[in-house]
Parts: structure tokens; C-alpha cells; sequence
């Protein structure tokens, strides 16, 4: 292939860092700004061009799915024999191979959970965590095993990096050292120790590493921000003396502090490399403009290190849709009003699978997919369980179910009394324990309470109040619709899950003080590390982005809950504060139902809440949209860069008879209506314009 044929459509930074093919080379890229694409073509520029043999080229990532991704684009590209892996995959492939030579006998048995293991070394020290416990004593050992740190040295290692232990230090290093004990003994080995025997393996021994060496000369590691300790010893081996290595990341995007990973490497890797290549890749191709500057607002707020280090994008996309900031009253009337929203968005065509709903935490998810069966909207939860699936949830309801055949006087014994007393016993306390597991199965079981109080809050028929009975079978018509197949649908997942993903429509859920950042966010680096992760949220989104918060938990509650900070400078202010930027705008805007004050930018557009009734001529909108797409279509625009389908729907209700009243509609400006007022007009009076008006479509004035 001729090489300079790889670099066609490639933008101007794209194919500077392609061009770089030799010596250290640093590429920060932002995101949606084309990374993946920068470095395949960047491997294949150099295997076309001689520079490097495709079988020489180590490309690493950190999913499978990212180097599938990855080797099916080197193939498109010429390249199919590049061998594009994760870090396990690549050393348990050499280890596997030098394994008889350097220690030879049986094999060590690889092992994909610590669980079994970990509850055998508790045992061994007089202890018997429970299964959250188990699984926060795993992620323990883990992350003391990437950072290098050993059993001995764990209390002080916390105490450095201003970790807290899930049990006191001591009991977690006890159960540390045996469980290494353990995998000698047994023969077994677990994912860290595997890149430490690997990277040993080729510092130990020169032949090793001279055939290691002599294999791979070309390395190309992405998410480079995600590195750990451990996982840079064993580059550092691959490469020895040499710098033929090209890294790619965003600080910004580093979200995986709490399991040992640091940006470290990559913001100080041309103090390493003084000779290095840095290339800026600020060219954003996924999200529109307005998105963009919700996301260059957020990491422009950061503090510290990230400060210092992130990149500005810059939108490539046509403008869309402003992004819609929505406040509810509590967490129910948040999740309904996000399942009602979504619904819009799919009957006005978006596929359920290209939209998400994006929370903080696991837990969170529950509110949402009931509102969304209420609506009959198909979603999935990627990254965890379903609700009614978790291990904790199906205990729960067991212990629930039976509790209601032994209460003999339901209304003496108030619902959430009994539901908080026999959730207790399975572990339930006042305040969320330590540990990432345990906070989570603790979040899980505190949203049972939540349900119980819900239910209690609202008089049953003839105005009893909830029983147990009635508890119980809330709860099993719930399991019942949640166990549906599987199909595809809006996808539900926590950030974290979110990484590395990327959907039409996101609707960030939850944005509170305390949710976001989270309330164990304590210290200013774990604040601006919620700041990164609300930014990965937000940076998901392709053309629609909506952020919500409610005031209370509960329908009834105290309204005591505050936006996340993360969202000032951005939401509008609240009707107590703004009467200046109001002003500006025209005045408050309040719904002509209801009255309320409306914040959100589509109710605006509309003149009223959303949930509010009202009746408008369902003719004469078809009408309008037919206009639209054909008006749209000829000027070779988004149909909304005409009007929004909120503007159409405000026109299609308040029916403007006169260009004074149809200007009046949120959404008509000046442009707007010289452009199209002549042709709306005649729509709403029933007849048809002549034909689609001409003109660029370009200008916004909404």
C-alpha cells in the first residue's frame, strides 16, 4: 500500500502524530477528537513505509473490546498481523511460553476472582467477612498488589496515600499475607502477580528479554492515563533501553485513582523523554458545540494537576439542541420525568439503544428502570446487575416475603419500622460502612427503605395506611416486570461503566451534593476526581445532554438536597437569584397551567411543564413536521436547525394567528421568522406554502 494513501482523511494534528514514527511520541487526545484512528493509521503509515515489521508492533489497551476494535482497524488498514492486546493478555501469552525454561513443572492455575481465595485466608486469621466484605478485601489486595505495595508495609502505605481501609489495616495486611500464602502453597495465580513474574521474568534474564526484545520494537499503548505501577514495571521491561514508544491519553479522562492507576506517567512523560513528540488532538467529532461547551466549562473548572494538563475541544459538528437542565421535586419525580423525556426522544425517532442514563453510583439505577417499565421503554444495565437481581436484593426479598406471614397486627407496626428492623439484620446500619462494596450493597438495601417510606407516605385504598402485604407485593410486581428478556434498550449504567462509550442522547441523572461529587469524596484530589468523572459523563453524548437533581428523596420530603457544584456557571439560577440574567431574558417564565416557574429550556419553549395537559391541533403539528423535513432536507440541515420539535409543538398550541404573535413564541427570532414566518403562518391558517423557503439554515437564533 502506499503509505501516504494511509493518511487520507486524516485532519491536520491527526497526521502530525502519524507522521511521527520514530523515537518517543506523546499524543493527548481528547475526547471524540479521533485517538484511536490517529494511532492505527499512525502503525499502519509505519508499516507501509517500511519502518517497522507488522509482527514487531506491540499495541496495548485496557479491554478486549478496545483491541478487538483496534486489530479490526489495522486489518482495514493493510496491517492484520499488528498484535494489538490487552496487558494481561500479552503477558500471560509470554509467560505461558518461557514458563518451562525459566521455572518449569505444572503451570500455576490462573485465577479470575480472589473471592474463594481471599475467604480462605480470612479464615486462616480468624476471620469470616461476609461476602461485601470478601469482595472489599479483594479490591484491597488488588490495589496494594499494582502499587507495589507488600503485606508488611500496608498500614503505612494507606496512611501515605490517604487511603481508608475497608477493616482496620492490621486485619486487612493479616489476611493479605496469607492469602499470598495461599496461591504459593496451592500453586495459584492471580492477574497482578502474573505481570510481576512476567516483567521479573525479562529482567532476570537476558536471553529472555533479548528474544522479548528482539519480537517486539514498536509499542503503541492507549488510555495511557489508566496505567498502573505495576502495569508500567512490565512496559518498562518490554522496552529496556529503548524509546521507541508512542503513548496516548487524557488526563482528564482519569477516573481509576481508587484502583492505583495515575496520570502521572502520562503528564510527566516529556520529563522522561525530553526529545519526546507531544501532539494535542482538540478537534472534537462526537458531541455538537453545545455539548462541547458544557464539557470545556466543567474541566475548565478543575483544580490542581488536571488544571494544568487539559485540553480545550473544539466542536466539528453542526449545532443541536441546547442541553436541558431539569430540578424535581424528589427522586421519583426525577425518574419519571426522565422516563417521560426519553419516550419523547423516541417517538421522535432516536433508537433506545442510543440513549443512556448515566448515575453515580449502582443503586441509583433501581428508581430508573422502574420508571422506565412504566413506561413500557426497553432498557438494559450495563455493568451490574439489575436491581432485583443483586445477591443482597434476592436475600432481602426472601427475609421480607417471610416477615409478612409473621406479623400479626400490620397497622400497630409501622411499615418502615418493620422493613428498617429485619433489613438490619441482614446489615443495614445508620451510616454507610467503609469499603467500596459495602457502600454499594448498603446503597442497595437503603433503597428498599426509600420504597417502604415511599409507600408509606401515600394512603392505600380507603385511605388505610401500607401493610407489609402490600410491601411485598409492590416489590414482586417489580421482580416480575424486571425479569423480562433481555433485548436491547436504553442503556442504564453508573459512570464508570460509562468510560470508553458514547450515545446520541445522555441524560445525566442525580446531580446532587454528596452524589456528585460523591459525599466519600473528601479531599480536594477525590473532588477533582468526581470532576473528571462528571466530564466523562458528559462528553458521552453525541447531540442531546440532559443534566437533573431533585430537592428532596421522597415525594413529601424536606427540599434540603443542593445542585452538584459542578453544575455552576451552568444551570440557570435559581428564581431567587436570577432576576438579573431573567431580566435579560426576557422575564421569568412561568407555566400558563400551573404557574410554576420554568427553568428547564424545552418547557420554556413550550410555556408550560412538561406533565402539565394540554391540547393543540395534532393535524396541523404533522403538518408542520412534514414541512420541516422537506424544508430540511432541501437546505441540507437537521430539522431542527429549522425548529426544535418543542418550538413546533408551542406553535402547534398556541396556533399564532399574526407574525406579533408568532414571534411571541419562544424559539421564533428575527431570522427565524423573515425565513419561515410566511409558511408557518399559512400552516396554521390550514393551507399549504408553496414549497420548502430557501436559505442556509445556519443561523440560530433561539
Amino acid at each position: 500500500m502506499d503509505p501516504d494513501r494511509v493518511l487520507e482523511g486524516l485532519d491536520p494534528e491527526q497526521t502530525e502524530a502519524a507522521r511521527a514514527l520514530r523515537g518517543p511520541v506523546c499524543i493527548l487526545a481528547g475526547a471524540g477528537t479521533g485517538k484511536t484512528r490517529a494511532i492505527t493509521h499512525r502503525i499502519a503509515y509505519a508499516v507501509a513505509g517500511g519502518v517497522v515489521a507488522e509482527q514487531q508492533v506491540l499495541a496495548v489497551t485496557f479491554t478486549a473490546r478496545a483491541a478487538g476494535e483496534m486489530r479490526g482497524r489495522l486489518r482495514a488498514l493493510g496491517a492484520p498481523r499488528v498484535q494489538a492486546r490487552t496487558f494481561h493478555a500479552a503477558a500471560l501469552r509470554q509467560l505461558s511460553f518461557f514458563w518451562p525454561q525459566v521455572v518449569g513443572g505444572e503451570k500455576p492455575t490462573l485465577i479470575e476472582s480472589k473471592i474463594k481465595v481471599v475467604a480462605r485466608a480470612a479464615n486462616a486469621v480468624g476471620l469470616q467477612p461476609d461476602r461485601t466484605g470478601l469482595r472489599d478485601l479483594a479490591s484491597e489486595i488488588e490495589w496494594a498488589k499494582v502499587t507495589q505495595v507488600r503485606a508488611g508495609d500496608y498500614d503505612k502505605a494507606i496512611v501515605k496515600a490517604g487511603r481508608q481501609a475497608p477493616m482496620p489495616a492490621v486485619e486487612v495486611a493479616r489476611v493479605f499475607e496469607a492469602y499470598e500464602e495461599l496461591c504459593r502453597e496451592r500453586n495459584l495465580l492471580d492477574f497482578e502477580s502474573m505481570l510481576e513474574l512476567t516483567a521479573g521474568m525479562i529482567n532476570e534474564y537476558p536471553a529472555i528479554a533479548q528474544r522479548v526484545r528482539d519480537q517486539y520494537r514498536y509499542f503503541v499503548v492507549d488510555e495511557f492515563q489508566d496505567v498502573n505501577p505495576l502495569q508500567k514495571l512490565l512496559l518498562d521491561a518490554w522496552l529496556g533501553d529503548r524509546d521507541d514508544l508512542c503513548v496516548v491519553g487524557d488526563p482528564s479522562q482519569t477516573i481509576y485513582s481508587f484502583a492505583g492507576a495515575t496520570p502521572g506517567y502520562l503528564t510527566g512523560f516529556g520529563d522522561r523523554f525530553p526529545h519526546a513528540t507531544v501532539v494535542r488532538l482538540v478537534r472534537d467529532y462526537r458531541s455538537t458545540p453545545q455539548v462541547v461547551r458544557v464539557a470545556n466549562h466543567v474541566i475548565g473548572q478543575a483544580k490542581g494537576a488536571t488544571a494544568a494538563e487539559h485540553l480545550t475541544l473544539q466542536a466539528q459538528r453542526p449545532d443541536g439542541p441546547d442541553p436541558i437542565y431539569q430540578e424535581y421535586d424528589d427522586e421519583l419525580a426525577e425518574a419519571t420525568g426522565v422516563a417521560r423525556k426519553i419516550s419523547v426522544l423516541l417517538e421522535e425517532g432516536t433508537p433506545a439503544s442510543e440513549i443512556a442514563v448515566l448515575v453515580r453510583i449502582n443503586s441509583q439505577s433501581a428508581a430508573y428502570e422502574q420508571a422506565l417499565s412504566d413506561q413500557n421503554v426497553p432498557f438494559t444495565v450495563r455493568g451490574s446487575t439489575r436491581f432485583f437481581e443483586r445477591p443482597e436484593i434476592r436475600q432481602a426479598v426472601h427475609t421480607l416475603r417471610g416477615a409478612r406471614q409473621g406479623v400479626a397486627d400490620e397497622q400497630d407496626e409501622p411499615l418502615v419500622r418493620t422493613v428498617r428492623h429485619l433489613l438490619s439484620q441482614m446489615g443495614l446500619t445508620d451510616t454507610a460502612p467503609e469499603g467500596r462494596q459495602a457502600r454499594e450493597r448498603w446503597e442497595s438495601l437503603s433503597a428498599l427503605v426509600q420504597l417502604a417510606e415511599d409507600m408509606a407516605a401515600k394512603p392505600g385504598p380507603g385511605g388505610r395506611s401500607a401493610t407489609m402485604a402490600d410491601f411485598v407485593d409492590e416489590l414482586e410486581t417489580r421482580m416480575a416486570t424486571e425479569h423480562a428478556p433481555g433485548f436491547e434498550g436504553v442503556t442504564i449504567a453508573s459512570l464508570h461503566a460509562a468510560k470508553g462509550l458514547e450515545w446520541d442522547a445522555v441524560f445525566l441523572a442525580g446531580l446532587t451534593e454528596g452524589m456528585m461529587p460523591i459525599i466519600y469524596a473528601e479531599s480536594d484530589d477525590e473532588v477533582e476526581e468526581e470532576r473528571r468523572l462528571f466530564y466523562v459523563g458528559v462528553t458521552r453524548a453525541r447531540e442531546h445532554l440532559a443534566m437533573s437533581w431533585s430537592l428532596a428523596r421522597s415525594p413529601g420530603g424536606r427540599k434540603t438536597r443542593k445542585p452538584s457544584r459542578f453544575l455552576d456557571g451552568l444551570r440557570p439560577a435559581s428564581p431567587s437569584t436570577s432576576g438579573r440574567r431573567d431580566r435579560r431574558k426576557g422575564g421569568t417564565v412561568r407555566c400558563r397551567v400551573c404557574s410554576n416557574t420554568l427553568t428547564d429550556v424545552t418547557e420554556r419553549k413550550l410555556g408550560r411543564c412538561v406533565d402539565c395537559p394540554s391540547t393543540y391541533d395534532e393535524a396541523l403539528l404533522e403538518r408542520m413536521r412534514d414541512w420541516r423535513r422537506r424544508t430540511a432536507q432541501e437546505q441540507k440541515v437537521p430539522a431542527y436547525v429549522i425548529f426544535t420539535d418543542a418550538t413546533l409543538q408551542a406553535i402547534a398550541e398556541q396556533e399564532p394567528n399574526s407574525v406579533s404573535r408568532l414571534s411571541s413564541v419562544s424559539g421564533v427570532g428575527a431570522v427565524k421568522l423573515d425565513r419561515y414566518g410566511e409558511a408557518v403562518l399559512a400552516l396554521v391558517a390550514g393551507d399549504q406554502p408553496e414549497g420548502p423557503t430557501s436559505g442556509d439554515g445556519e443561523e440560530e437564533d433561539e
